[in-house]
């Protein structure tokens, strides 16, 4: 954690083209030691204790959700939410309270359109889990915006978490994790392609935890410079076989949807094209549901399994300051 909070000290004086060349330099040195456990961890397609399956009895489940880190996001996301419209599709927005100005017409506009709105961590600065005393103040100004967002959802910025400070959140679940992904500042996986409740403290009731099981758009295309969604399709098709949780996470920021992209944006086209892809293939076998509606079901119905046995933490998961 001290690297990490000295790389978001510097981070602002580093050019953006500098940052991604760095990060690419990086993911090439570790990419060929990461191939057992990415975009594939052979053990996170074991079933929780007691599972019964998706509602429906559906093969498996299908999240969309999108991180809106900036303003520039944030006019995407029209774009955005289009494509999934027009497929019949509906998604999750986490929008930051205080990196920029989010548009109440936009949140509103998008609830009454069948989307869910969820809370991005507050600045986007790298500095929420610095140390408890800025959590604690923080924490009070995220459960201000989800009050008055009437949102029960929530990220922390660049996958950070501390999944029991987590619980000073007035969450009904939290989607700041991932089934595998070594790329990440805390590259601790939770070793599961299924949500997994995380048990209250005393003080608080707990909440559910969605980890995402797709990689990002950034790490594939923005990092990679992967020409296509084949990855994203193999990995998708890993997830059904086991009757999992495929939990997408894209950033309307990095898509392009004119024109040619720049060296910080990909085509939008690769973000359809998946979503035909799924739909195509696995039409009537999968339960396409909203961040807060899979949360509710592993609530009412997972987790009375989950208390019959004694409560482990999932494979690979590890709390971090």
């Amino acid at each position: 954690m001290p690297l990490m909070k000295t790389y978001y000290v510097v981070k602002p004086l580093i050019p953006r083209r500098v940052q991604l060349l760095l990060r690419r330099m990086r993911m090439r040195r570790m990419l060929p030691g990461c191939r057992h456990a990415w975009p594939v961890c052979p053990r996170a397609g074991r079933a929780p204790d007691g599972w019964t399956g998706w509602p429906g009895n559906k093969r498996f489940a299908l999240v969309l959700t999108h991180d809106v880190d900036t303003s520039r996001g944030q006019d995407r996301c029209e774009r955005l939410v289009s494509i999934e419209e027009k497929l019949g599709l509906r998604s999750a927005l986490f929008f930051v309270p205080e990196r920029y100005s989010v548009s109440s017409s936009l949140r509103h506009q998008l609830v009454s359109r069948g989307f869910e709105i969820g809370v991005h961590g507050l600045k986007h600065d790298g500095k929420l889990y610095s140390s408890r005393e800025v959590f604690e103040n923080r924490a009070v100004r995220i459960n201000h915006y989800l009050r008055q967002w009437n949102c029960c959802g929530f990220r922390s910025p660049a996958m950070h978490h501390n999944l029991d400070w987590l619980q000073r959140l007035d969450i009904a679940y939290d989607a700041s994790t991932f089934d595998t992904d070594p790329f990440e500042p805390q590259p601790q996986g939770m070793g599961t392609i299924f949500p997994f409740h995380v048990p209250g403290n005393g003080d608080h009731d707990g909440y559910v935890d969605l980890p995402y099981t797709l990689p990002q758009d950034s790490t594939l295309f923005i990092l990679m410079k992967e020409k296509g969604s084949g990855i994203w399709r193999e990995k998708l098709d890993w997830v059904v076989r086991h009757g999992g949780m495929a939990l997408m996470l894209t950033h309307p920021d990095y898509m392009e949807f004119d024109g040619r992209p720049a060296f910080d944006t990909y085509p939008a086209a690769h973000y359809q094209e998946f979503l035909e892809y799924v739909q195509s293939r696995y039409a009537g076998q999968y339960w396409h549901a909203l961040p807060r509606d899979v949360a509710r079901f592993w609530l009412t119905h997972q987790t009375k399994q989950e208390e019959l046995t004694d409560y482990a933490e999932p494979r690979g998961h590890t709390l971090h300051a």
